[in-house]
C-alpha cells in the first residue's frame, strides 16, 4: 500500500499504477454529482447536446456540499460523501466519458468494478464523518451548474489541494476492497459456526 498525489486532469497510466488500499490526495479540480446531476447528464448526451463541463480525466465525488453565498459566488463550509450504489446504473456513462475516478461511500457494485477494469478509473473511499476535514482541502468554489435541481444535487466545480484522505476501494484491475471484506467475512462465519470460535 502507498500513497499517492493525483494531480487532474488525471492520465489513465496514473490510475493503472493504483492499486486496493492505497492511499490518494487529489489537487486541482473536482466535481460534485448525485442522482439528478447524473440522470441530468445521461439525457444532455442523449439528446446530443454538450456538457458544461469536460470530464476527461476528471474526479466525480457523489456529496452535496453546504455553501454559503458570498458576494457573487458561494463559500464551501463542509462536504461530506453520499451513498455510491444509487450511482451504479451510470457506471458505463463515467467511463466514456473519460472520468478516472468516483469518489463517494460505501462501495458500488459488479457493473462499476468491470467499468473501472474497460475504462481505467478508480473508486476512492472518503470516509464518512469528515466532512469538516474533507473540506480543508477545498481551495475555491469555481463555479456551479444546474442549481434548478437544489443545492445538494447541483453540479459544483471544486478547486482543491491535497484533497482526501481517499482509500482505493476499488481499482482499475478488478480488485474490490468490498468483496475482500465479505469474503472474510463469510470465512470468519464459517470458522465460527465449524466450532473453532474464540475460547473453545
Amino acid at each position: 500500500m502507498q500513497t499517492i498525489y493525483l494531480q487532474t486532469p488525471i492520465q489513465k497510466d496514473a490510475i493503472e499504477a493504483l492499486h486496493v488500499g492505497d492511499s490518494v490526495y487529489i489537487t486541482g479540480r473536482i466535481f460534485t454529482s448525485r442522482d439528478m446531476g447524473h440522470l441530468r447528464i445521461q439525457g444532455l448526451l442523449e439528446g446530443g447536446q454538450a456538457l458544461p463541463e469536460d470530464l476527461e480525466g476528471s474526479a466525480v465525488f457523489h456529496a452535496g456540499p453546504v455553501v454559503e453565498k458570498e458576494g457573487e459566488g458561494y463559500k464551501l463550509r463542509v462536504i461530506g460523501p453520499t451513498t455510491s450504489i444509487r450511482m451504479e446504473p451510470y457506471a458505463q456513462m463515467v467511463g466514456e466519458l473519460g472520468v478516472r475516478a468516483i469518489i463517494g461511500k460505501g462501495g458500488m457494485a459488479a457493473e462499476t468494478l468491470a467499468n473501472a477494469a474497460k475504462y481505467k478509473y478508480v473508486y476512492l473511499q472518503a470516509a464518512p464523518g469528515c466532512a469538516v476535514q474533507l473540506a480543508a482541502g477545498v481551495k475555491a468554489v469555481e463555479r456551479v451548474h444546474w442549481l434548478d435541481l437544489g443545492v445538494p444535487e447541483a453540479m459544483w466545480v471544486l478547486d482543491v489541494k491535497d484533497f482526501g484522505p481517499l482509500v482505493v476501494a476499488m481499482d482499475a484491475h478488478g480488485k474490490s476492497l468490498y468483496d475482500d471484506v465479505r469474503a472474510n467475512a463469510r470465512a470468519e462465519k464459517a470458522r465460527i459456526a465449524a466450532g473453532d470460535g474464540a475460547g473453545e
